[in-house]
């Protein structure tokens, strides 16, 4: 078993480190980096082989290309004669598996959408599989991506919008809300680091007892909000200001920005073809 990485950064780091925990040898993982440092600290902390681009890629089931979608034509360009016949995984955002298999001539390409609390073990990521893809291949990339969290795969790529929508951009509305939270406490007078305890814990409290529970989240929130109560009051509020709908267009309009970038991305492929 080989897996290569196109690319060391944050999250190809966080999807080796999962590896590594979850039984993957140093020796089955292969980073081409350039920068030398971070060779050595990949290296130097989980024992994985490394290569500057410029040197040749080895045999591998798989190769992941963790870069940026402006690099990704250029890249796959030069990995595309060194391929052979390796699963080519993508977590580029915007690149759609069609331009990924024409730059790399690869029908077996499976592209992901990962969102940042995979950097702690604890993402979850969207998956689409080409349909030459097979089986095997599926399996052997929910072995890699389970290594950083949950993964969800989807049937038509397109749904790879909505994944980037919810749990993509997610993270984000999850800071803005425990940001809020924070900022409320501080309004009541609390200090800022009682604030931010007060905000965090509640948060992580209240989805592990969610992740638990049998219960769905709407039946969770009539269990705290005893009428007349203070909770009552609160829960008023926000849907007096409409909170929830305000929620989903936000989420809609990050599925259709995510559209757009790769309507925009597609057509710069198609250009330079």
């Amino acid at each position: 078993m080989r897996i290569s990485f196109i690319g060391g950064g944050n999250m190809a780091t966080a999807m080796i480190g999962g590896m590594v925990a979850r039984g993957f040898a140093g020796d089955e993982v292969h980073v081409v980096e350039p920068d030398a440092a971070k060779r050595a600290q990949l290296h130097a902390d989980f024992g994985v082989t490394t290569s500057a681009p410029d040197e040749a890629l080895p045999a591998s089931d798989a190769v992941v290309f963790a870069i940026k979608p402006q690099q990704f034509r250029t890249v796959a360009e030069a990995i595309a004669p060194q391929l052979g016949d390796a699963l080519v995984v993508s977590i580029a955002a915007g690149i759609r598996s069609d331009a990924i298999g024409r730059w790399l001539g690869a029908g077996r390409v499976i592209r992901v959408m990962p969102n940042t609390p995979a950097l702690v073990q604890a993402g979850i990521a969207g998956a689409y599989a080409s349909p030459a893809s097979t089986d095997a291949d599926r399996q052997l990339a929910t072995r890699v991506l389970e290594s950083t969290g949950e993964i969800v795969w989807v049937d038509d790529e397109a749904d790879l919008d909505g994944v980037t929508a919810i749990s993509g951009s997610g993270p984000a509305y999850v800071f803005y809300f425990i940001e809020s939270l924070q900022a409320a406490a501080r309004a009541q007078g609390f200090d800022t680091e009682t604030a931010r305890r007060l905000a965090y814990q509640t948060f992580a409290g209240a989805v592990k007892l969610a992740q638990q529970s049998d219960d769905d989240a709407a039946t969770l929130r009539q269990k705290v909000t005893s009428k007349g109560g203070t909770t009552e009051r609160a829960i008023n509020a926000l849907e007096n200001s409409q909170v929830r709908s305000t929620i989903i267009a936000a989420a809609a309009a990050a599925a259709a920005r995510s559209k757009e970038l790769g309507d925009e991305l597609g057509r710069d492929a198609e250009r330079n073809d």
